[in-house]
C-alpha cells in the first residue's frame, strides 16, 4: 500500500469534505422568453445503486477515491476489490465493515464467479478499473439493463522529448512518472518514447546516469523498485523482451529474477513498430524508444494508434506544444512532465476511445456519480391565448417568434410584417 495513494485518497476526501456544500447547491438555468415568466434550475440527485470493481496496481487509492464520489453524490454502493491483490482486498473489506455505513455500503471479496455474480444484477452505474478486455465484459454486461459505465482503462501514453530541453530534469521527471510508480505498472506510467536519431544517443545516456543514481548498480537488490505483482504478468513481460526482433535492441537493463519477480528497468533502442511491445499496453520496467527523423512526424505516429490516457511532451518550443495539445487526442495531456496531473482534483480523470469513458477526481467524481435532473418553475400568471386551439397563422407566427427569441422577430410577428 503506497503512501503516495493514500495520501493522494487523504487528499480527495478532504477536497469532497471543503466542497460538497457547494456541490449540492443546484445550478441556476436561463429560460427563453417562450416560457416566461419561468425560473430553472438543474439539481444533483444521486443515481441510486452503484458498482465499483478497482484495480490491483494501486489496490487502496483505486477503490476508495471512487467511493469518495460515490458517497458524496448520495449512493448506496458494492466495492469489488481485485483479486489480484488479496491482502489489500480483505483490508478494504474489514475496514468498510468497521468504518462505513453497512445499510449503504458493502464489500464483496471474490475473484471472476464473484465478479460474473455482480455483473448480473442491475446497477444504477458501473465504474471499472481495468484493461480492456474486461472492460468490454463490463459494458455487455451493464447493457442487458441500460446501465451507463465509467471505464478507466490504460493505454499506451507516449513520451514525445524534442531537443535543447534540459535532459537532467526530464529524464529524472520520466524516471519517476515509470519507474517511480510501481515499476511501469500504471495505467498512466510513460509507455514509450519518441524522439530524433540526433537526440536519442544522449537521452539514452542520460537515462543510463540518473537510473543509476535512484536504483544504484544492481537494480534488482533496491528496496525502491517495486516487484511485479504475479508470475502471470512477469511472464507476460518477458514474452515481450524475449521476442526475437526486440531484445537485441536493449540498451541498458533487461535483468530478471523470476524468484522475487523483479525485472530491472530496461531501455530498449529503435524498437520495431510491429513488435509485440509495441502492439500492446506494456504495464511494466520496459521503456522502448521509438526514433524518427524529425520531432513533428510523432503526432502521426501517436495518432495512427488507439488513444491514449496520457500523453506527455518535452519541449521548450512553444508552437510545438500549441501543435501537441491540439493535435494529440488523449485522456489527458502532461507539457514538460509526467503523471502529476493525476493530482490536480479540479482537472478530470479519465481516458478516450479505448483508454476509457467518462472521468472522476474532485467535482467530477460528484459529476460521475450524480444524475443532472433539469427543474423548470412556472406560476399560474403569463397564460396566453397563442398557446392553445385553433393555431391561426398569426399564432403560429408569434409561436416561432417567441421560440426563436428575439426581440425583433417578436415585433415583426405581432406587426404581422413579413416572415420571422
Amino acid at each position: 500500500m503506497s503512501m503516495r495513494g493514500i495520501a493522494m485518497l487523504k487528499n480527495s476526501c478532504r477536497v469532497a469534505l471543503k466542497e460538497l456544500k457547494h456541490w449540492i447547491v443546484p445550478e441556476k438555468a436561463n429560460t427563453p422568453l417562450a416560457v416566461f415568466p419561468a425560473s430553472a434550475g438543474i439539481l444533483s440527485e444521486p443515481l441510486g445503486v452503484v458498482l465499483i470493481i478497482s484495480a490491483w496496481n494501486y489496490p487502496f487509492l483505486l477503490s476508495l477515491d471512487p467511493l469518495v464520489g460515490a458517497i458524496a453524490a448520495g449512493n448506496a454502493m458494492v466495492l469489488k476489490p481485485s483479486e489480484i491483490a488479496p491482502a489489500t482486498s480483505s483490508l478494504l473489506a474489514k475496514l468498510v465493515m468497521k468504518y462505513l455505513d453497512n445499510s449503504s455500503i458493502r464489500v464483496i471479496e471474490g475473484s471472476v464467479a464473484e465478479t460474473s455474480a455482480l455483473l448480473e444484477q442491475k446497477w444504477d452505474k458501473i465504474f471499472y478499473t481495468g484493461n480492456g478486455r474486461v472492460a468490454r465484459i463490463v459494458m455487455t454486461a451493464a447493457a442487458k439493463h441500460l446501465t451507463p459505465v465509467l471505464l478507466e482503462l490504460g493505454g499506451k501514453s507516449p513520451v514525445v522529448i524534442d531537443a535543447g530541453i534540459n535532459i537532467q530534469v526530464a529524464t529524472r521527471r520520466i524516471i519517476a512518472g515509470k519507474w517511480g510508480c510501481n515499476n511501469g505498472q500504471a495505467c498512466i506510467s510513460p509507455d514509450y518514447i519518441i524522439t530524433t536519431k540526433d537526440y536519442a544517443s544522449k537521452l539514452v545516456d542520460t537515462l543510463k546516469i540518473e537510473l543509476e543514481r535512484f536504483y544504484g548498480k544492481n537494480p534488482l537488490e533496491s528496496k525502491g523498485l517495486s516487484r511485479i505483482v504475479n508470475s502471470n504478468h512477469f511472464a507476460r513481460l518477458t514474452k515481450l523482451l524475449d521476442e526475437d526482433k526486440v531484445s537485441g535492441k536493449i540498451v541498458y537493463g533487461g535483468e530478471r529474477d523470476k524468484e522475487n519477480l523483479k525485472i530491472a528497468p530496461t531501455i530498449l533502442l529503435d524498437v520495431p513498430l510491429d513488435s509485440l511491445i509495441m502492439n500492446e499496453e506494456i504495464f511494466g520496467p520496459l521503456l522502448p524508444i521509438i526514433l524518427v527523423n524529425k520531432i513533428e512526424e510523432s503526432f502521426d505516429l501517436i495518432n495512427a494508434g488507439s488513444k491514449p490516457l496520457a500523453a506527455y511532451l518535452f519541449t521548450n518550443n512553444k508552437k510545438l506544444k500549441e501543435h501537441f495539445v491540439m493535435s494529440v487526442s488523449a485522456g489527458g495531456i502532461v507539457i514538460n512532465d509526467t503523471t502529476v496531473h493525476l493530482a490536480v482534483h479540479t482537472l478530470p480523470f479519465g481516458g478516450v476511445g479505448e483508454s476509457g469513458m467518462g472521468a472522476y477526481h474532485g467535482k467530477f467524481s460528484f459529476d460521475a456519480f450524480s444524475h443532472k435532473k433539469a427543474v423548470l418553475y412556472r406560476g399560474f400568471a403569463g397564460d396566453v391565448a397563442i398557446r392553445y386551439p385553433p393555431y391561426t397563422p398569426g399564432k403560429l407566427r408569434i409561436m416561432k417568434a417567441l421560440i426563436v427569441s428575439g426581440k425583433r422577430n417578436i415585433i415583426r410577428a405581432v406587426l404581422g410584417w413579413g416572415k420571422v
